[in-house]
C-alpha cells in the first residue's frame, strides 16, 4: 500500500486506487506558472474530500478554500473599516474571491499554500479568465493592488462540476476521483492477520463484490469482518451491515433474491471461521 494512499486516509479520504504516479506528473513538471490540479469526476463532494487530505497530505502548512457556490461565506479574520476613494464614494467590499487569492499570494511568498477553488463551474467565465491569468503570470489584481504568488511555494486545486474553460484546462494536469474506487483489492485472510481458515470467508466476500461491481476499502471490509463476529446472523442482518459499511453498493441489487445464496454461504462460512479463531478488527 502506498505512504500517499495512508496518508490520504489518514486525513479523511479512504480509496484503492493509487495516486502517487499522477501527483509526481503534477509537482515534478517544469512550469513558469503556478502548479494547477484540476479534479474531475463523478465523485460529487468526494473531490472535495481529496483536495482537502491532498492537501494536509503533503503537509502544506496554509490550506485556503473558496467555494463559488456558498451565498454566505466566512468572514476574514481581520474585518478592515470600508474606505473612500479620491471622489469620497465609498468603495464596497473585497469580494470574497479577492480576498482569498491574494491572502494565498500573500502567504506563498514565505511558506507552501494549497487554494482550493471548488464549484469552479458557478463562476462568472471572466473569474475563469482571472484564473487563468493568475496561473500563467502568477499575478492577481485587486483594484489598486497587485499580488505576486510565488510559484514553488503555491499550488492551485480546480474542482467544477462542468469541463474547465479551454486555455484554464490547458494550464492543469486532470484528474479523475470516482464515487468508487476503479481498483478492486482482493482482500486476504493474512491482510488482516488471520490464517488459511479464513480463506472461504474472504472467498465467499469477494464473489459478491465482483458481482455488485463493489471495491471495498481496507477499513469497510474490517468493519465487515467485525460485524460478522459480532452482529450478523441472518441474511438481513448481512444486507444491513453491508450497506452500512460500504460507501458505494447497489442497494437494489443487495437485495435482490438473486443474491441470496451468496449471502449465505458468507454466513455460513463466517459461523464456522468463528468456530476455529477469533476475528479481530484491525487497519481499520
Amino acid at each position: 500500500m502506498s505512504n500517499l494512499r495512508e496518508k490520504l486516509a489518514e486525513y479523511g479520504f479512504e480509496s484503492n486506487d493509487d495516486y502517487d504516479f499522477p501527483l509526481r506528473c503534477l509537482l515534478d513538471s517544469p512550469t513558469r506558472g503556478i502548479r494547477t490540479l484540476n479534479i474531475e469526476g463523478d465523485g460529487e463532494r468526494r473531490k472535495t474530500a481529496f483536495a482537502h487530505a491532498l492537501a494536509q497530505a503533503l503537509e502544506f502548512p496554509h490550506i485556503l478554500y473558496h467555494d463559488f457556490t456558498d451565498e454566505h461565506p466566512p468572514l476574514p479574520d481581520v474585518i478592515l473599516p470600508s474606505g473612500c476613494d479620491e471622489m469620497g464614494r465609498e468603495e464596497p467590499p473585497i469580494d470574497p474571491l479577492d480576498r482569498i487569492v491574494s491572502e494565498a499570494c500573500a502567504q506563498s511568498e514565505g511558506e507552501p499554500t494549497a487554494l482550493i477553488l471548488d464549484q469552479l463551474h458557478a463562476a462568472d467565465f471572466r473569474e475563469h479568465m482571472r484564473i487563468q491569468r493568475l496561473i500563467t503570470h502568477r499575478i492577481w489584481n485587486v483594484r489598486d493592488g497587485r499580488y505576486v504568488a510565488n510559484p514553488r511555494h503555491l499550488i492551485l486545486f480546480l474542482i467544477a462540476g462542468d469541463p474547465l474553460y479551454h486555455a484554464l484546462q490547458k494550464e492543469s494536469f486532470r484528474i479523475w476521483i470516482g464515487r468508487s474506487s476503479e481498483r478492486q483489492i482482493i482482500w486476504r485472510p493474512d491482510d488482516f492477520a488471520l490464517d488459511s481458515h479464513a480463506e472461504p470467508l474472504f472467498d465467499a466476500l469477494g464473489e459478491l463484490f465482483r458481482t455488485l461491481g463493489s471495491a471495498p476499502t481496507r477499513s469497510e471490509f474490517a468493519h465487515i469482518l467485525y460485524d460478522l463476529q459480532r452482529h450478523v446472523r441472518t441474511v438481513e442482518h448481512l444486507q444491513l451491515s453491508l450497506y452500512g459499511r460500504i460507501e458505494v453498493i447497489d442497494r437494489r441489487a443487495l437485495a435482490d433474491p438473486a443474491r441470496g445464496e451468496q449471502l449465505t454461504r458468507i454466513i455460513e462460512a463466517s459461523q464456522t471461521l468463528l468456530l476455529a479463531e477469533h476475528i479481530e478488527l484491525s487497519g481499520s
